[in-house]
């Protein structure tokens, strides 16, 4: 069962929330899950669930805390969505990035450190691969702005997952973006999926498509230095 701690940012002193799991059974690494722009919801506790099954020591950070603490929307709500827009480009990728970072320096200790993102948090998956120090490698999950960020340096491996059924993120444009520029990230496309589709029980998601991302996700950890 997962607890909520705070961890101090390195560039403002910012003490920000995370959703802090342990592992079941032998520690294989750490895995920091970063969120949707819906904040820390029942489908990011879920995938905190399923990392601390698979025996990894999980962060989730609560990424919108210096502008609301604790900020939760629901998917289907349109105020809401809007409101945490807002909240997303007011916190900006610098105090995104010293946020992941902080969560990378938390964990490492105890091992290599991994990271997993979705949509929003997909799209912070990519810039943290470039910019901050640390990581082992690390899994994006329909990140809208990783097209426009194709031409960053990585500083470990990446792979990607899209859903065909995508009507936000054109799946084969970004596929030939990022592998022009990366020919050797691996870029997924899942036919029967939809935006969103890790989180089970969405009307975009195939539970099929979600667990074969999950296998290919946990073998990229593997491959990378997970115990």
């Amino acid at each position: 069962m997962a607890d909520m701690i705070h961890i101090t940012s390195g560039h403002d002193g910012f003490a920000f929330a995370a959703l802090h799991g342990q592992p079941n059974g032998p520690r294989r690494g750490g895995v920091i899950v970063i969120q949707e722009i819906f904040g820390l919801d029942k489908y990011v506790h879920e995938d905190v669930a399923r990392w601390e099954a698979r025996g990894y020591e999980v962060l989730a950070p609560s990424m919108f805390d210096r502008q609301e603490p604790g900020f939760v929307a629901e998917h289907d709500d349109a105020a809401a969505f809007q409101n945490a827009v807002k909240l997303a480009t007011t916190n900006g990728p610098d105090n995104a990035m010293s946020d992941i970072q902080a969560c990378i320096d938390f964990l490492k200790p105890r091992g290599p450190v991994f990271i997993v993102g979705y949509c929003y948090g997909g799209t912070m998956v990519w810039l943290a691969a470039s910019r901050c120090t640390g990581l082992s490698a690390g899994s994006s999950y329909y990140g809208g702005q990783v097209a426009g960020m194709a031409a960053l340096p990585l500083s470990c491996p990446v792979e990607l997952h899209l859903g065909r059924r995508d009507g936000h993120i054109p799946c084969d444009a970004v596929r030939a973006k990022v592998q022009a520029a990366h020919p050797e990230v691996p870029v997924w496309i899942y036919e029967a999926s939809g935006h969103g589709f890790n989180n089970d029980g969405r009307p975009e998601s195939d539970l099929a498509d979600a667990e074969l991302s999950r296998q290919r996700t946990v073998a990229l950890f593997e491959a990378n230095g997970a115990g």
